[in-house]
């Protein structure tokens, strides 16, 4: 019974859900509690920073909503698909967790693009946003605003004058304002490309039976070439 219920399918699916409810669960206190550009000091290199976006992780912004959202959907399909058959195979564990990270940090974005216009109010620099009733929200469907709030200035300074073009500038070492799912899936893809560089090698979305009926049909044919050149010897001798 514990086997069945700790299965490596089992455990993908609770880590993807607990993922997603612990993103969703600061973005929600965060939106309705904090002004929008409002920033709560912690420590002098970590913030909580609220900002909203249109782009993809970390605030970057390269091609339109509509295409990113729909983009970002194709892509969580395809990594469900891939977890599901890696489950199936008996990929290794820390695989499928890696996957499972993945797939909660691209979904809990899309959760936000989806349905954070359509049920929250807008988020200004003087009032807060709350919910509304479904569809009377700030954007329509797809054109949600993505939440961020982690800010990690970890170098805060001035460059020195006597340095050439950039002198005296305000220099902050990694400045982009990010969310709890942008870090499970710079986690998962950095830990990915360390340790797993061999599964993702070998990633292909073929089918295991398909292989195997392709492998038989190949022996099967030539095993009827072979035939067909033994009679065509017998005949001319």
């Amino acid at each position: 019974m514990a086997a069945r219920l700790f299965n490596k399918g089992s455990v993908a699916c609770l880590l993807v859900l607990l993922l997603l409810v612990v993103d969703q669960i600061i973005k929600i206190e965060v939106k309705t509690n904090m002004f929008l550009h409002e920033s709560v000091r912690v420590t002098d290199w970590f913030y909580i920073y609220f900002i909203e976006n249109e782009g993809m992780a970390y605030g970057m912004t390269f091609i339109n909503k509509l295409v990113l959202t729909l983009f970002r959907i194709i892509a969580v399909t395809v990594i469900g698909v891939y977890l599901f058959r890696q489950v199936r195979k008996g990929a290794r564990w820390g695989y499928v967790v890696c996957l499972s990270m993945l797939l909660a940090g691209a979904g809990g974005n899309i959760i936000d693009c989806l349905c954070y216009g359509q049920v929250f109010s807008p988020s200004t620099n003087f009032t807060l946003a709350h919910f509304v009733p479904w569809g009377e929200g700030y954007a329509p469907v797809f054109y949600g605003k993505v939440v961020d709030m982690f800010y990690f200035p970890i170098i805060d300074t001035y460059l020195p004058d006597w340095l050439p073009i950039w002198g005296g500038e305000h220099f902050i070492f990694f400045s982009p304002i990010f969310n709890f799912a942008d870090s499970c899936i710079s986690v998962s893809v950095v830990a990915l490309l360390l340790f797993f560089r061999r599964e993702l090698g070998e990633i292909s979305f073929s089918s295991q039976k398909e292989g195997k009926s392709d492998e038989n049909g190949g022996e099967k044919e030539g095993i009827e070439v072979e035939n067909v050149t033994n009679e065509e010897t017998n005949n001319q001798d």
